[in-house]
């Protein structure tokens, strides 16, 4: 798992480590680390310097300097990279400079031009092999004024590989949000522990790939405010087949999905349960519904049902809402369902029920409610601009105010249940944005719930594997190629066993 820390709890890590030690010599450390992934990036030709030498000897280096300490993280590593032999220019942005860097640099050989020197900044950044961007740090808010916005418009247009400073210039450390001009990023060099804001967009988008230098903060840092989770924590999440396993060990989800009317969603979302590694899934819908997955799912044990659920048989969760209509009757079978004393997944029509019916939500069971924006500014009552624009603030409020886990979908999947750190799924793909994969995702949260997960973990499970199946679907089995396909969903039910089996490699 990667933690992240807010800005308050890294400033406060700070200040106890500073304490501890000579002046100075934290930013040393950062400086360190970062001239080392500039220097490897350099080396490895990433940074388009090619021909003898370590890559550092010769390369044109540009630091983008602002007024707080970041400018000074990135003076200190310009002057490594100036003693290694690269030629480094800073361009001086800020009202202020950090005066012990600036020496540094000079007296490594590098030199300064400001910001405002006519067409010098922009020529230096067009002939470079690569940028920092030391502009701003984690306490910047809001939009980059100038000179900062034209600085970093031209560095996020240039050929040279970009890397940032700790956060890009113009992403909030802890949200993510982008208001106005900001660095787009290629690689982001973060110092001491990861930030929210990097792992969520649209700051994710800015990021680039991020690397994470150790300044020795760990032991002074207090409870992460969101996590990333890894192939291995999947792994733990998932219910495991067991030699003494059977059907019913294993688990049975209930899925309540599909209607004369919308038929897919019900394929959709027992193909997820069943590629979920279910035991049995137990199906109740409309008659048509049920007649097409009994066709496309002969294994599912299927239910016509009307206006009640007494038939169904024994579930161990139950998955609610993909297709199932908002009418009468299925605000009835919701009802029903939610009022058992089981875990429910509710999504899509589902949650059109709840907007109304809020009052379905008092349960102590586990309620795990998967929603994309809309869905969830309908929740709240808010506009889904503002949800798509402060995803963290609003899957906190909503998994406060909703008493339920709740998973909000979108360009960054993100899962709050209160009282703990936000989990962040790493492996979306833009080819998921596509009709009926959210109904996969809930049969395989659902699968995941009747074998026993803890909510939390069924939903960062199922959104992982969901993600990963997607990637898996539109890079095709080609080994090896960049290329991708636009997928369907049904592509990505028949690619969730691969997902699955990249997590024991």
């Amino acid at each position: 798992m990667r933690y992240a820390y807010e800005v308050e709890k890294v400033r406060a890590a700070e200040r106890a480590l500073m304490a501890r030690l000579p002046e100075g010599a934290l930013m040393r450390r950062a400086a360190a680390g970062l001239a080392s992934v500039c220097a490897g990036l350099l080396r490895s030709g990433r940074a388009g310097v090619t021909g003898p030498g370590d890559g550092v000897y010769g390369a044109e280096v540009v630091l983008l300097v602002g007024s707080g300490d970041n400018g000074g993280d990135a003076l200190y590593a310009g002057e490594r990279l100036a003693r290694r032999g690269a030629r480094v220019t800073a361009i001086l942005a800020g009202s202020k400079t950090h005066e012990g860097g600036l020496a540094a640099l000079r007296s490594a050989g590098g030199r300064a031009v400001e910001a405002g020197d006519g067409d010098r900044p922009v020529r230096a950044i067009e002939a470079a092999d690569l940028i920092i961007d030391g502009m701003l740090g984690i306490g910047g808010r809001g939009g980059l004024r100038e000179p900062y916005a034209t600085l970093a418009g031209h560095a996020s247009c240039a050929i040279a590989t970009l890397v940032a400073c700790d956060l890009p210039s113009g992403v909030d450390a802890d949200t993510g949000v982008v208001s106005g001009a900001a660095v787009r990023a290629d690689v982001t060099v973060t110092f001491g522990a990861y930030k929210p804001g990097l792992f969520v967009d649209p700051g994710a988008g800015h990021a680039g790939v991020v690397e994470l230098v150790d300044i020795g903060l760990g032991p002074y840092l207090s409870d992460p405010d969101a996590c990333l989770p890894q192939a291995v924590d999947v792994d733990l999440w998932t219910p495991q087949a067991q030699r003494e396993s059977n059907k019913y060990r294993r688990g049975v989800p209930g899925v309540l999905a599909g209607s004369e009317t919308f038929t897919g969603a019900a394929v959709l979302s027992v193909g997820g349960a069943v590629r979920g590694g279910a035991g049995m899934v137990r199906f109740a819908s409309a008659r048509h519904a049920v007649e097409l997955v009994r066709h496309h799912w002969p294994e599912a044990v299927t239910s016509v049902v009307e206006d009640s659920l007494s038939g169904v048989g024994r579930v161990n969760a139950w998955v609610a809402g993909p297709g199932m209509g908002t009418d009468e009757r299925a605000e009835t079978l919701l009802g029903e369902v939610l009022a058992t004393d089981l875990p429910v997944l509710v999504d899509a029509d589902g949650l059109t029920v709840l907007t109304r019916r809020r009052d379905l939500l008092g349960r102590s069971a586990p309620t795990v409610l998967t929603p994309h924006a809309g869905e969830l500014a309908r929740l709240l009552g808010t506009d889904a601009d503002q949800v798509e624009a402060r995803r963290l603030e609003h899957v906190r409020r909503a998994a406060e105010e909703l008493n339920a886990t709740v998973l909000l979908k979108g360009s960054t999947t993100v899962i709050a249940e209160a009282g703990r750190p936000v989990r962040v799924n790493p492996t979306g793909t833009p080819r998921l944005a596509t009709a009926g994969t959210g109904d996969v995702l809930s049969g395989l949260i659902g699968a995941f719930l009747a074998g026993g997960a803890a909510a939390i973990d069924a939903a960062a499970a199922g959104a992982y594997l969901h993600g990963l199946a997607g990637r898996l679907a539109a890079a095709g089995p080609e080994p090896g190629s960049d290329a991708e396909a636009p997928i369907s969903a049904q592509d990505v039910v028949d690619a969730v066993p691969a997902a699955f089996r990249t997590l024991a490699g």
